[in-house]
């Protein structure tokens, strides 16, 4: 490739020595066109940690950050506005008015036309930042480059500690790398330094040119590329290369004798999932590239670091995140409260909630109310801590392995107050995908704004961050299976409840992992139901003895355990309703379906039957 010597000319020497350092006419292309679109005054091209200083200190001096009393913690306040994931401002851009199931999509032709409009000027007097990512080990097979764009020096500095920086990849690989891009500008701020017009908020997902562009926001769910806007993007790819672009965590199990069994997981927010995760060896909270390798599914966590809700984290249920937000590292705390002595305060936290401070609302006092009378509380319900992996001290020496670790099984968690059991296992994949996963349902939560407690469809916890036909995402979920001996499926519900109580312990789900974990080798019995594969309740007895030193009452099995017939056949009728029309669904599908409600019918029209009837 043959520089060329009008490549980059808006920018400034020194960026413009680094990106052509890139050979990469493509990003070429693309940085330029963002740079004479946005018009910064000035660009700054990151190449690693001493340039990730910097960032962090742009953010202090802006006041995007301020410093907390615990070395390296810094807050960051939001919008009130501007708190959560914007489904209704988030559009994929589809040619020729295309339409997806499910999804919110925009003509691509309009949509461009219209960021393009909004992002004109957008960086006028400001820093145009530029970052280099790998979305996975540097060097991996499974790995994805990717480039930042951006006039917040919060949103590179949450970046710089949530994934690998990869200027050097990009580099050594120049002209062979596709890259992912993204290009987010705040916009117009408003006294406070915050995005003030957010009736403009706008996420476009280009899958087309594989851009995401996010303008007049400042809430990582929005503005963080890498986070769940580059998810719309590595589901697609993907789909094309075979692989599973998944929002999963990724943890090791420790089983007898030192075993250690590796599980992914795919919970919709607030419904246990960064728990269970940091209840083994962590490899990833959020999200995991799955692929065949040899005969075995393997998986890599795309990120390095952790972007979780903090609402009722406390020493007790939560002492290895705990430990981390209370000592000093590198720790962004997002929407709590401030106290007065430099400290933070969040709901849930394990401390008398102080008198008054200074929240995402301004000055708070306990008792402050909004203008329509409302309490408003400390910290907002989808106040966030952003960390890096490192931090963690069950951190498993794998995470960073460009090879990956071999996945055992797969669980798909929902927050289902009346109708599933807190675990069972798939009879086989197809059943797994078909009546588990596809058929996710979980009560809406504060990390999507709508109406709270409402129960969702959301299949595979993934619906928000689709960028392509449920159809076409269920059929390669069921073709992934067929590579081989696939990893064993389970499902989970932490959140069984019965006249208004919860019928399990945030500990619980220790023996639950304990149960999949014997399971994937032979090592448990199973009790088969309509449902799938139910525990012994001598085997969970015998579990919570050795796992939490605590009796296990048959009374309690039962409660939990019992199949809802009712519940699940009604289940049934509305997933049916929902799949059939949608074009291009798999016979297999339906035929997995129907083959469930025969099961249950089987039961003679009981509303619920005791599990101990299986036995």
């Amino acid at each position: 490739m043959q520089e060329n010597d009008e490549a980059l000319r808006e920018i400034n020497e020194e960026a413009r020595r680094r990106l052509l350092a890139i050979r990469n006419e493509e990003l070429w292309r693309f940085i330029d066109a963002a740079v004479r679109l946005c018009n910064p005054s000035n660009v700054f091209v990151s190449t690693g940690d001493e340039d990730a200083r910097r960032v962090r200190e742009d953010a202090l001096r802006s006041g995007e950050e301020r410093r907390l009393r615990i070395e390296g913690h810094t807050i960051h306040f939001d919008s009130p506005l501007d708190q959560a994931r914007a489904r209704e401002d988030t559009a994929i851009l589809l040619p020729n008015g295309e339409k997806l199931p499910f999804i919110r999509t925009k003509d691509r032709e309009e949509g461009l036309k219209e960021i393009t409009e909004l992002l004109r000027d957008s960086m006028r007097g400001r820093t145009m930042y530029v970052g280099f990512y790998s979305l996975g080990p540097k060097g991996s097979p499974f790995s994805l480059l990717a480039v930042q764009i951006t006039d917040s020096a919060y949103v590179m500095h949450s970046e710089n500690i949530l994934y690998r920086q990869a200027y050097d990849e990009a580099v050594r690989l120049g002209a062979g790398v596709k890259f992912l891009k993204f290009i987010h500008s705040q916009g117009e701020l408003d006294e406070m330094g915050r995005s003030r017009n957010i009736s403009k908020r706008r996420i476009y997902i280009d899958p087309m040119d594989e851009t995401v562009y996010s303008v007049n926001t400042q809430y990582g769910g929005n503005s963080i590329g890498l986070k769940k806007l580059a998810l719309r993007l590595t589901v697609r790819r993907a789909m094309r290369e075979g692989w599973l672009s998944e929002h999963m965590f990724l943890m090791g199990v420790e089983g007898p004798g030192g075993r250690v069994t590796y599980l992914t997981g795919a919970f919709p927010s607030m419904s246990g999932k960064t728990s269970t995760a940091m209840m083994g060896r962590l490899l990833g909270d959020d999200l995991a590239y799955l692929r065949w390798v040899n005969g075995e599914v393997r998986a890599v966590n795309p990120e390095a670091g952790v972007f979780g809700i903090i609402e009722g984290i406390n020493s007790k249920d939560d002492p290895v995140i705990f430990d981390v937000l209370s000592r000093p590292g590198e720790a962004i705390f997002s929407n709590v409260l401030v106290t007065e002595d430099g400290g933070v305060y969040w709901s849930g936290k394990d401390e008398p909630e102080p008198e008054r401070g200074v929240n995402y609302a301004g000055e708070w006092w306990r008792g402050k109310t909004d203008d329509k009378g409302n309490p408003i509380p400390p910290s907002h319900p989808n106040a966030r801590f952003t960390v890096p992996l490192k931090s963690f001290k069950n951190l498993d020496p794998a995470y960073d392995d460009p090879s990956g670790v071999k996945v055992g099984g797969v669980i798909f968690g929902s927050r289902d107050p009346d109708t599933f059991v807190p675990v069972v296992e798939a009879f086989d994949w197809r059943h797994g995908v078909v009546t588990i996963a596809a058929s996710l349902e979980s009560e809406r939560t504060a990390a999507v704004i709508g109406r709270a407690g409402e129960r969702e469809f959301n299949p595979m916890a993934i619906l928000d961050f689709l960028s392509v036909s449920l159809s076409d995402y269920v059929s390669h979920y069921l073709r992934f299976g067929e590579g081989g001996t696939p990893p064993k499926i389970f499902g989970v519900n932490y959140f069984l409840r019965r006249n208004g109580a919860f019928l399990n312990s945030k500990e619980d789900k220790r023996v639950w992992l304990a149960w999949m974990e014997r399971r994937i080798h032979g090592e448990a019995g199973a009790v088969r139901t309509p449902i799938g594969l139910l525990p012994r309740y001598g085997d969970l007895r015998q579990l919570f003895k050795s796992v939490l030193g605590k009796e296990y009452g048959e009374e309690d099995y039962a409660a939990q355990f019992s199949i809802r017939v009712k519940k699940h056949l009604e289940k049934i009728e509305r997933i049916r309703g929902i799949y059939s029309s949608i074009p291009g669904m798999p016979k297999a599908f339906f035929d997995a379906l129907e083959e469930q409600r025969g099961r249950l019918l089987e039961l003679g029209g009981r509303d619920e039957v005791s599990p101990f009837e299986f036995q």
